[in-house]
């Protein structure tokens, strides 16, 4: 079964919901759909369409903003599972500073990398092995703990994923 983005009254991402609680919520006229996926949920007598992003119909209070805690699993799905000094698929991660000269265990000090080049590299630093990376190493934005540990993403969910937009971008004219 699926899963639908749930979004505050004020297109502000929330959390993610499997289909079969997102449904109940319309049903409920708790939320609206936003974004219907494809095909229609049917009942007896009532056929509703598939939601694939939901918005809540009375604002909702977020008591603070969350940030995303720094895990492995984080920090590879940040980098795409890929190893940023060689591209192969990552399996480890790597503080570019070491611990040891001093480094700490921050986003952004910490990538994915694979197991050969977390060996070789070792407890250098870049410049004494002539490494270079395409990219510094950046926190994600709070929006992606909402849909983290999931998946399966639906495509229809990156506009109101996408950092800056805060939501606002997004909504609807009235």
């Amino acid at each position: 079964m699926g899963a639908a983005l749930v979004l505050n009254a004020t297109y502000e991402p929330l959390c993610v919901v499997p289909l079969r609680r997102a449904v109940v919520l319309v049903l409920a006229e708790k939320a609206v759909v936003v974004e219907a996926g494809a095909g229609l949920m049917h009942s007896e007598r009532l056929a509703v369409p598939v939601p694939s992003v939901v918005r809540l119909s009375r604002f909702v209070r977020v008591p603070y903003r969350r940030e995303v805690p720094l895990t492995r699993r984080a920090v590879l799905e940040r980098d795409a599972h890929a190893c940023v000094y060689c591209a192969k698929r990552a399996d480890t991660i790597d503080h570019v500073r070491p611990r040891s000269r001093g480094g700490t265990h921050v986003w952004t000090n910490v990538v994915a990398a694979c197991a050969n080049c977390n060996h070789r590299k070792g407890d250098r630093l870049l410049s004494e092995l002539g490494w270079h990376m395409p990219s510094p190493p950046t926190q994600p934005p709070a929006t992606v703990a909402v849909v983290m540990g999931w998946a399966t993403r639906d495509p229809a969910w990156q506009p109101y994923l996408s950092p800056g937009t805060g939501g606002a971008a997004i909504a609807p004219a009235v």
